[in-house]
């Protein structure tokens, strides 16, 4: 066994590209650039077609961003809306699928939930979640499980987690 040269590994990702999968990501008020940066260079490894950065949540350019993402936010196509209501209004007319990642009274667990495509995630604010009038809007709410004395994990996080489950699912 060797450990591939960079090269060899853009090699393999040019060869390997695929067309985007049937995934949106919503970002709703994301206080922290370095998670949208996050959020950015992980919807580049999973295929997402489109990030919305709603609310509050920043956007390019911007060097806190980049420096996260390291050139994901040029690579993933991305708008910004401060009504994060109308762009799940816009998207469900489109036919989308719209689960929040929220702890709720209906949630259930990420590796149960079975997607169907397209879909747009939703991710909250990492103090208050998912916000009331978001919630009203979905059709599912998946969560995960914590072990420990914590009840959440940082955003970049849990949407990695989530994320390469529904592209498994949805592939």
């Amino acid at each position: 066994m060797r450990k591939l040269s960079h090269n060899e590994i853009v090699a393999r990702q040019v060869a390997q590209v695929q067309k985007p999968l049937a995934l949106t990501v919503l970002l709703d008020n994301i206080r922290s650039l370095h998670n949208v940066g996050s959020v950015f260079r992980t919807a580049d490894g999973i295929g997402v077609e489109k990030i919305w950065l709603c609310g509050i949540t920043g956007y390019p350019p911007d060097s806190q961003i980049s420096k996260t993402a390291l050139g994901a936010e040029t690579s993933v196509p991305w708008e910004h809306s401060y009504d994060a209501s109308a762009v799940i209004a816009d998207l469900r007319k489109q036919g989308y699928q719209i689960v929040l990642v929220e702890q709720t009274d209906h949630s259930v667990s990420y590796h149960k939930f079975l997607p169907k495509a397209p879909l747009c995630l939703v991710l909250g604010n990492e103090i208050e979640g998912v916000s009331e009038d978001l919630v009203k809007l979905a059709d599912a709410s998946i969560e995960i499980e914590m072990a420990g004395q914590k009840n959440s994990l940082n955003v970049g996080i849990a949407f990695g987690i989530v994320g390469y489950y529904l592209r498994h699912c949805l592939l």
